[in-house]
Order: structure tokens, then sequence, then C-alpha cells
């Protein structure tokens, strides 16, 4: 029994550590972006290429790109901002299978527990671009949707990256979960849904000007 309770108090300074690293880490960022998706798509995959243009286009435009640091779409967003010479953000996690660093990260973080590194996407983000992915990439909008939603952090641009994949998940919400009144209305306006890597950088230059002449705006966690 003893050791279990060294065990856990040991686990709590580790996540200390962890949140420390981060911040300490990411603190003078700047404006920066995160773009999420699969870790399965091979770099003939349209979106691979898409997604290294959209992190060429906010690098140019002197935004910091995040990404959770692996391979396929994350890897695409971080060699889209290292071409540039911007930031590269890599937030790795430590995983049995899947996640090895891409090597065009400039700054770059691994964690153990998913809720720190969820943590450090939302805080140093101003802006999430979601390209198709599997479960991860979607309990990152999700969560995003839903701090926004109740108000723990302010609103900013969600994008969705390829109508005709969200197509039927954004179907199935209008139909299911807003019409039995889970959802309001209002909440389908919380996330953008594009098309194309120029359709993108136009929404996060919106916001980013609108918390610049309105710092009231900037997201921050409420709690």
């Amino acid at each position: 029994m003893e050791d279990l309770k060294t065990s856990e108090a040991w686990r709590v300074f580790r996540i200390q550590a962890e949140l420390i690293d981060g911040i300490e880490t990411l603190s003078g960022l700047g404006p920066a972006v995160s773009i999420f998706g699969s870790a399965r798509l091979p770099e003939q995959s349209p979106y691979y290429q898409d997604a290294i243009t959209v992190a060429n286009n906010l690098s140019r435009a002197k935004f910091s790109v995040i990404s959770g640091g692996g391979p396929s779409i994350m890897e695409a967003a971080n060699k889209g901002a290292f071409q540039q010479g911007g930031h590269s953000v890599g937030l790795n996690i430590e995983l049995p299978h899947e996640q090895t660093a891409n090597p065009t990260q400039d700054i770059s973080l691994t964690f153990r527990y998913f809720f720190v590194r969820k943590l450090m996407f939302v805080k140093y983000s101003m802006g999430y671009v979601v390209f198709p992915g599997g479960f991860g990439t979607f309990d990152e909008f999700f969560e995003a949707l839903t701090l926004i939603q109740t108000q723990k952090i302010r609103r900013f641009p969600i994008i969705l990256y390829g109508s005709s994949f969200w197509a039927g998940l954004i179907e199935w919400i209008k139909e299911q979960v807003l019409e039995l009144g889970c959802i309001d209305e209002d909440d389908l306006t919380l996330f953008h849904i594009v098309d194309t890597p120029e359709q993108v950088l136009p929404i996060i230059q919106a916001h980013y000007d609108l918390i610049s002449q309105h710092p009231e705006h900037e997201q921050r966690f409420t709690i």
C-alpha cells in the first residue's frame, strides 16, 4: 500500500514537470496555429500536400505552426513551416506504436500524458486546422468545441479541412444531435469548413487582427 501511495505521489510530480517544461518552452512562441490530422496517410495523399501548403502560408504570414510531432499530416505541417524558416513546433506523445517524431521540428517537446499535451495545444494556439484523421484528431476537434461552447476558453477559429471527409459527421450532428436538442443552432457556427489551402489563412488572419485591436477577445482559459 505504501508503494502505491509513493507511486501516485511521484506521478503528480511528473505531471507537474511536464507542465512546467511545456510552459517554459512555449511561453514566448507568439501567435501560433495548430494543425491536426492523421498519422497514417501517405505522402502521396492530397491532404498531405495541402497541409504543407497551409503551413507554408501560415509561416509566411509570421504564424508559428504546432503539430503533434508525428508522421503524415503532422509531418506535413511541420515541414511546411520549416521550409519557410518559421517556428515548427512538435508536441510529441509517448505511444506504443505510430508516434515517431518527424525531423522538421525546431521546437520539440515529448509528453507522457495526453491531457498535459492537449493543454499545451489549446493554451498556445490561436486557431486549429483539422485535417482528416482518426480518433485522436476527433478528440482534439471536439475538445476545442466543448471548451468554447462552455466558455472555458474564448472563441477562436476551428477550421475543418476537406468537406467531403467531414460531410457525414456534420450531417449526423445536424440530423441527430441538433434535432434532439443536444446542441443549439448557434453551436454549428463554432467551426468553419474549407477545401483549399488558400481559404485557411484569411480566417486565421481575421481573428488575429481582431484580437490585436481588441485584446479582450484573445483566447484564454477562464479558470
